[in-house]
């Protein structure tokens, strides 16, 4: 296993008190695999990215548990010198905000050089030659001449591209992708999704991809896991979690997906909203929100049962989430 996430858990000081951002998830990707962790804003994604790659802001927040073993190593106990030297060279980061990422005063050349003059010992000359490359790698049109063109030069999606040249300059074994297609149009998302999974396949790279789309991971992702509240409520094959989810909550996420057969009609959305993380409701998290809610759901935090082959659910009726009310 390339990376995996055991346990872990995440909390951030507040003035209204210990928000619960992750509760214990666990999670593992190996090399050229995609494994997308999906889920509405708030519910523990990005926070879990940023532990993985040791970028929490700390205070406030803070890992109160766990484990992320990357090649077997355990990150969290490693020196803050060797952190950094996994960073870029093992694990990279592609933000989902590609203008407030890449810096506004220096040429997109400059900032992908920056890599190789840092980890790679090169000069400026050779790091310009290999920013190139890496531009023409990821299909920026006439990239021996934009390489000195500063970031707000460019389109949304040749941002984005450049934020994935960077990820992508030391070939790491794994990317984290946050977002990586949220302000963009849906033609240029497309474009993005098969450059990354073009990549992927090229290189062998394990790929965590982040995302409240399920309409945007279908053709790239091997596993999916769906996350809500801090935890991993649905884990599963992509096309299993299609074909049928085993929770309520999966299932309301593909149902508020607009789809051609359902042209005309108003569009499906889980009611009320996600909990506040300082008071997370006991019982199964999702209780409030949820159509098949009963009494041991107030009461009761479900486990992740084992619900198939390399599959996992955490609703205490997933059986008839699965198969119908018979069951």
């Amino acid at each position: 296993m390339l990376l995996e996430v055991r346990e872990l858990y995440v909390e951030f000081a507040t003035r209204d008190g210990i928000a619960r951002a992750v509760n214990g998830v666990s999670y593992g990707v190996d090399e050229g695999e995609t494994l997308a962790v999906l889920g509405e804003s708030g519910s523990g994604k990005s926070v879990t990215a940023q532990a993985v790659m040791g970028i929490l802001d700390t205070p406030p927040g803070r890992i109160t548990g766990g484990e992320i073993l990357f090649r077997g190593r355990d990150l969290l106990r490693l020196k803050e010198e060797e952190r950094r030297g996994i960073r870029g060279a093992g694990m990279a980061m592609i933000f989902q905000d590609a203008l407030s990422a890449l810096n506004p005063v220096v040429p997109v050349g400059d900032q992908l050089g920056e890599m190789f003059v840092v980890h790679r010992g090169m000069s400026r000359k050779d790091a310009r030659a290999r920013a190139v490359e890496l531009m023409d790698r990821v299909r920026i049109p006439a990239a021996a001449q934009r390489v000195r063109d500063y970031p707000h030069q460019f389109s949304g999606g040749m941002r984005q591209r450049i934020m994935i040249a960077m990820a992508m300059a030391l070939e790491p074994a794994l990317i984290i992708a946050d977002e990586p297609t949220t302000a963009l149009d849906v033609t240029v998302q497309a474009q993005v999704m098969d450059l990354l999974a073009e990549l992927r396949r090229a290189y062998r790279m394990g790929l965590i991809l982040i995302t409240h789309d399920l309409g945007v991971v279908a053709d790239v992702a091997d596993r999916i896991a769906v996350m809500y509240a801090g935890r991993i409520v649905e884990s599963a094959p992509v096309h299993d979690i299609y074909k049928a989810p085993a929770h309520p909550y999966t299932r309301g996420l593909l149902d508020s997906v607009p789809r051609l057969d359902r042209k005309g009609r108003e569009l499906y959305a889980i009611k009320g909203l996600p909990p506040n993380l300082t008071h997370i409701p006991p019982g199964c998290p999702f209780h409030p929100r949820c159509p098949m809610a009963r009494d041991v759901c107030r009461t009761d935090v479900p486990p992740l049962y084992e619900v198939g082959a390399d599959r996992g659910s955490a609703c205490h009726f997933w059986r008839e989430c699965l198969h119908g009310p018979d069951h």
